[in-house]
């Protein structure tokens, strides 16, 4: 097209398009992202192939008008084939600098300050400028225009307690209709801290973290938790356990505040909240813990460089005698790969490591410094105080140990995103559903329980 009509009217079409395209996005995503949101019965494999193809319905359209721009500005401003390198060079030296430019703004400063629909439209504002001045007429009135869309307020994709963006993410709490609250991240198909009013335990994974302790050979004095969200574990540990320092180590700042506003953070007052990257902050941390938690997700993937040899290794580093690390990890009820793999990197730095299936999508694997037997934990885990105690039965179970199996992750190969996918794709093509059983610890099937 560039060739057969190398017109900057043309040009300006194309651009218009993309203007108005981009600035009808953060409209019309409004259902594309509720029927990511529920998904394939709402399970999180479901959520992430949805919000797959709304990503591309809603993006298609201005990304294409944008790449078809390209080649009409080289054409335009060659004079002759002669300058054909020098007049390329210059422009892709400008889209360069350009896309630098509007990536570093758009994160650090337009959405913080203004959030993602303002920082969509007043980009779509800027693009349909740029066709105006090559239309001319009346159509300079279509920047303004758009330009006028910056004063429609962001609608709620769900009612919320409590809403905002922050430079990593979209924050939500939202009720969980009982009284309680719960966190909600991104898109919102999965909650990351629970509270309620009236108890710690919440009947999800989190509680699963409570029998710790127990497995330790002496009570443990300090926590740390990486990927903090609302401190849920936290929280739970200030109620079972009041002689543990907890570090909750959260890399988005703005959850530290939502942690303490709205999840009860303050309720223990030996969780102290730390804003940083976990693997930096046990880097440059001389900390030593007796008990590290991994549960920091990016849903639904685990960042890689917290599932590697070399991290596990700086971990080990950080465990006082008899400590141990425990990992939150994503499972299907057929596929464990992850899993797999997450646990055969565990035995690079730890002489045994464990794998506790207690529920159909979520495996938590741990490891302590120093070797023990199955039959040691199970005695062990019968210090379990109070309601923590449920989880026995479960614990006895399906604690199984973890045997090599492939190659351990490292810094330079871990292929968590893939592994993480393959994962995703199984469960979609079974047709399978979210229908996680509640733990025995749900408050719902504790009331009266002393």
């Amino acid at each position: 097209m560039a060739d057969g009509r190398p017109d900057t009217r043309v040009l300006g079409v194309i651009l218009l398009v993309a203007a108005v395209a981009l600035a009808v996005t953060p409209f019309a995503a409004r259902p594309f992202l509720r029927w990511a949101q529920h998904g394939v019965d709402a399970v999180s494999a479901g959520s992430v192939v949805g919000s797959f193809f709304s990503a591309l319905a809603l993006f298609a359209v201005p990304v294409t008008a944008l790449g078809a721009a390209a080649p009409f500005l080289v054409r335009l401003a060659l004079p002759s084939v002669a300058d054909a390198g020098k007049v390329a060079g210059r422009l892709y030296a400008l889209s360069t600098a350009g896309s630098l430019a509007g990536t570093f703004v758009a994160a650090l400063v337009t959405i913080p300050w203004a959030g993602t629909q303002r920082t969509l439209v007043g980009t779509a504002a800027f693009v349909a400028l740029g066709a105006s001045l090559l239309l001319g007429g009346a159509w300079l009135l279509v920047p303004v225009a758009v330009a006028a869309l910056l004063a429609v307020p962001p609608p709620q994709i769900k009612s919320a307690l409590y809403e905002t963006e922050s430079a990593y993410q979209y924050i939500r709490v939202v009720s969980d209709g009982h009284g309680g609250r719960e966190l909600e991240l991104n898109e919102g198909v999965v909650t990351h801290s629970d509270w309620r009013p009236d108890t710690v335990l919440t009947g999800h994974y989190w509680d699963l973290f409570l029998m710790l302790p127990p497995l330790l050979p002496r009570p443990p004095r300090s926590l740390l938790v990486i990927g903090n969200a609302g401190g849920t574990i936290g929280r739970a540990y200030g109620r079972f356990y009041p002689g543990v320092a907890v570090d909750g180590v959260e890399i988005d700042p703005k959850l530290n505040e939502v942690a303490r506003r709205w999840f009860g953070a303050g309720d223990n007052p030996r969780m102290r909240l730390i804003a940083a990257d976990g693997r930096p902050y046990l880097e440059r941390t001389k900390k030593r813990y007796d008990l590290i938690v991994v549960d920091a997700y990016r849903q639904p993937y685990v960042p890689f460089y917290l599932a590697t040899g070399e991290f596990f290794r700086l971990a080990r580093e950080h465990l006082n005698p008899g400590g141990a690390i425990a990992l939150n990890v994503a499972a299907t009820p057929h596929d464990r790969r992850l899993s797999e793999a997450i646990g055969t990197t565990l035995l690079t730095a730890f002489p045994r490591a464990w794998r506790w299936r207690a529920l159909r999508f979520n495996d938590v694997l741990f490891a302590l410094r120093e070797p023990v037997s199955k039959a040691e934990l199970e005695r062990r885990a019968d210090r379990a105080p109070g309601k923590v105690a449920l989880l026995l039965p479960l614990f006895y179970s399906r604690l199984q140990p973890v045997h090599p199996s492939g190659t351990p992750l490292t810094d330079d190969r871990a292929p968590v995103e893939w592994l993480t996918d393959r994962m995703i794709l199984e469960q979609v093509r079974r047709g399978g559903s979210y229908d996680e059983p509640a733990l025995p610890t749900a408050p719902e099937l504790v009331r009266g329980v002393p």
